[in-house]
Order: structure tokens, then C-alpha cells, then sequence
């Protein structure tokens, strides 16, 4: 009987192996558990339904910068976390394209939003996901909040075109700030037809030590 507990134990480790395979290919890694309720429960309780966007996207972002950092609904990471472009995916149709934005509904302050939005990153005709191979309209710019403004909302919308679109932008470049504030991604995507967002996710950030350092980036 021992030997044969000894055997049922050592099968545990596999079996958990092979269940998680299994589930792998039904939940891909690229999916996150929130619930479309959760999604929109935090997007309100962090308003940005109704300051960003009117609806909830039914689908949650995987966004990771460096270092295995996650956005994850609003979680609070630093400047200096997120100065370089982060990996994000999402359940993408190979066949399909799409546009990804980051903007910032809070500069310069949450309190104060007088240059609503100020977008960090956008790029369009994004091939099944490729990003690589995107038509970048905005070269991503990390956080930078001004100092004493609070946390600041980035906020992370993904949107699916409804074909390849040739968009009638001045491409902007990461080492200015200038066509960058009061931009509307809602707007925007009411311009080129895109609809409503079909994934989502944002984390908020205050002042640090690194945003001097961007500034002068921008040259400012």
C-alpha cells in the first residue's frame, strides 16, 4: 500500500503539468481572467468612464514593460517603471487590423485637465497584432506627471479598423511633446470609423525622479 502511495503522489506533479497544458489552449496566455463586470466596475470607479471612454471594451489588454512589470486596472507603477514602450497583446485575427492608443486624460493634473488628452502612443494598421510592423503615428513617450499633481490615468485602448486605413496625421516623434495635448481618442476613432474599443487596460502613476530627465528628452 505504501508503494503504491508513493506512486499516486509522484503522478500528482504530472497530472497538474497536463492540466495546465490542456487549459492553456482554451485560455490563451494572452487573456486575462477579469470579467467584463469587473473591467467596467473599475473603469467607472476610476472615471475613466466617462472622462476617456463612454463603454467598456469586453476584452483586458496584456501590457508588460521591462522587467516583468504589468498594468494591471488601474495599479500604481512609477515613471520610471514605464519609460520604455511596453509588450502588449491581445486575442488578435491575423486577418484582421488594428489601433492601439495610450493617452492620459489628467494633464497637466486630474484636478486641472486643461490639456485633455495627451496621448503617449498611437499606431494604427497593426497587422494580427504585429506591432512591429505598425504605422506609428505617435512614437510612444513614457509617463512624465508633472510635480504635486497626483496620480495620473494611462490608459491603454485597443480598436479594431474596419480595413487598412490611410490615416491624415503628422507623425510625431518621441523627442518632442508637440501635437501631443488635447487629443481625443474617442474622437479620433469617430474620425476614421473604428467604433467602440474592443480591449482595454491603465495604470496611474505620480511624479519621480525620472521625469526631469524625460522632460529634457522633450526638451523642455
Amino acid at each position: 500500500m505504501a508503494a503504491n502511495l508513493i506512486t499516486g503522489l509522484s503522478l500528482i506533479p504530472k497530472c497538474r503539468t497536463f492540466l495546465q497544458t490542456k487549459l492553456s489552449s482554451y485560455f490563451p496566455h494572452n487573456s486575462y481572467s477579469a470579467s467584463k463586470m469587473d473591467i467596467a466596475a473599475k473603469l467607472k470607479e476610476l472615471e475613466v468612464i466617462p472622462d476617456v471612454i463612454k463603454t467598456a471594451p469586453t476584452e483586458l489588454l496584456k501590457v508588460e514593460y521591462p522587467g516583468n512589470i504589468s498594468v494591471n486596472v488601474g495599479n500604481e507603477l512609477t515613471p520610471t517603471q514605464v519609460k520604455d514602450a511596453p509588450k502588449v497583446t491581445w486575442n488578435a485575427d491575423p486577418k484582421e487590423n488594428y489601433l492601439l492608443c495610450m493617452t492620459d486624460p489628467d494633464a497637466p493634473s486630474r484636478k486641472e485637465p486643461t490639456f485633455r488628452e495627451w496621448h503617449h502612443w498611437l499606431m494604427g494598421n497593426i497587422k494580427g497584432g504585429d506591432l512591429e510592423g505598425a504605422d506609428f503615428l505617435s512614437r510612444y513617450i513614457g509617463a512624465g506627471p508633472p510635480p504635486d499633481t497626483g496620480l495620473h490615468r494611462y490608459v491603454f485602448l485597443l480598436y479594431k479598423q474596419p480595413k487598412f486605413i490611410v490615416f491624415d496625421e503628422t507623425r510625431l516623434l518621441a523627442n518632442s511633446a508637440d501635437g501631443r495635448a488635447n487629443f481625443s481618442i474617442s474622437k479620433f476613432a469617430e474620425k476614421y470609423g473604428l467604433g467602440e474599443p474592443i480591449a482595454v487596460n491603465f495604470f496611474q502613476a505620480k511624479y519621480d525622479d525620472y521625469v526631469p530627465i524625460l522632460y529634457k528628452q522633450l526638451g523642455a
